[in-house]
């Protein structure tokens, strides 16, 4: 009998955590440390496309299944089918797949019917699978998604998602320069990207400090900070610290704050090689006290932003926690408000794509403080799209926005400045 491949094994254990349990791939990841790292590494490619590509997998397993088999058997088969799909030698597929059921004690009977639907697939899924409908975002977001933004901006946000995402970097500087020896382009915001990088530690300015990862539309929230050098700035929700290094890199006096002890010890890590200096603190935002020039807010969200990155969210989330999220984003706003004196500013960010948390969030902090202004003319930042511009005055990035160069993450960022204090 084929014996189980340990990455294709690996792989189908993790879409049945996803799917069946309801985690993220982030928090299940920790599960493959008993692999290799190149093990490890085609275990998580290969889970990760095969969520991607599931809708599509399981119109193709439809055709040849009278009934859908128990759930380790169907992602075992999902992984295979789209590795066929993608191109994978098919004996070697096939011959995995029928080896990883046929270790399991509960559903060894079923590697004869894996092996039959896979040899019919594996002419099949790679021929047809291009003409097979971009898979649909589940109903719990597509329907929100669709009342905001329409059916035709939703399906090309479907379209990004598929496609994934390439790797952007923030430089230090001389972007040209680091963009020319990596192989990559400068984006018009100044991120620097890559459509193939291989192994990230392994690229020349890694080690160095020289960039640090963070998609094109994550860097722009700290960009509309503007922090100067010498003001005192907050990073209220600064883990993994890619905003923080940013911030740092320009002067200012930096306060890096997260909840999570295991988080912050990410930021720790990434200034230490950036050789760039903040002050790291781990507590609750709600119960930070301070006083600060700006303060960057880039609350906790439903990251529906960030699906083309990380396709198993809408599988593993159903929308339950969007409504306590709303009430903590207000919240914080509210908080983070109170850090800044008048003239202070406040820069409120979410990766999220709905507008309840971003649009909505800001048009409400607007009604509940007087003097409190949207700075439009802060949104004016390079390669900034004027029609990405928002009624209430904050800034909307959508996954179809650059689709000749790969789109960004869904992001929602606001300036908001606390009116001078008036004397009598």
């Amino acid at each position: 009998m084929p014996q189980p491949d340990p990455a294709r094994a690996a792989a189908a254990r993790l879409l049945d955590q996803v799917l069946g349990e309801g985690r993220l791939l982030s928090e299940v990841l920790g599960t493959l440390d008993a692999l290799a790292a190149p093990e490890r590494a085609r275990a998580q490619r290969l889970a990760v496309a095969a969520l991607r590509g599931m809708e599509r997998a399981d119109r193709l397993l439809a055709r040849h299944l009278r009934k859908a088999p128990p759930l380790a058997v169907r992602n075992v088969l999902r992984v295979a089918v789209v590795e066929l799909a993608e191109g994978g030698e098919a004996h070697g597929v096939v011959s995995a797949a029928v080896g990883i059921v046929g270790a399991s004690a509960r559903h060894a009977k079923l590697k004869g019917l894996v092996n039959a639907v896979l040899r019919k697939l594996s002419e099949e899924a790679p021929r047809v699978w291009g003409d097979l409908r971009v898979p649909r975002l589940p109903d719990w977001l597509r329907a929100p998604l669709v009342a905001a933004w329409g059916k035709g901006a939703v399906a090309a946000m479907e379209r990004a998602h598929l496609a994934g995402a390439p790797l952007d970097l923030t430089v230090r500087a001389d972007a040209e320069g680091w963009a020319a020896r990596l192989g990559g382009a400068v984006l018009p915001t100044g991120s620097v990207r890559l459509d193939e990088a291989g192994q990230i530690t392994a690229l020349p300015g890694y080690a160095t400090g020289a960039w640090w990862v963070q998609d094109a539309a994550a860097a722009l929230p700290a960009r509309l900070l503007a922090a100067r050098p010498g003001e005192r700035v907050l990073d209220m929700c600064a883990a993994p610290g890619g905003k923080t290094l940013q911030l740092a890199a320009t002067g200012a006096q930096v306060v890096a704050l997260d909840l999570s002890e295991r988080r912050m010890a990410r930021v720790v890590e990434n200034l230490a090689r950036t050789g760039l200096v903040a002050e790291c603190v781990t507590g609750d935002a709600l119960a930070h006290e301070g006083r600060y020039d700006a303060v960057l807010l880039d609350a906790p969200c439903s990251a529906t932003g960030t699906i083309r990155r990380h396709p198993d969210l809408p599988h593993a989330k159903d929308g339950a926690e969007i409504g306590g999220l709303i009430a903590l984003q207000a919240a914080m706003l509210d908080h983070a408000l109170g850090l800044v004196g008048p003239g202070g500013r406040v820069v409120y960010s979410t990766c999220s794509l709905l507008p309840d948390e971003g649009e909505c969030q800001v048009e409400a902090a607007l009604a509940r403080h007087p003097g409190l202004v949207a700075e439009r003319a802060a949104l004016a930042l390079p390669g900034v799209d004027p029609g990405w511009i928002t009624e209430e005055g904050g800034l909307r990035l959508r996954p179809d926005y650059w689709p000749e160069r790969g789109g960004m993450d869904g992001f929602y960022m606001a300036c908001l400045r606390r009116g001078q204090a008036t004397h009598s």
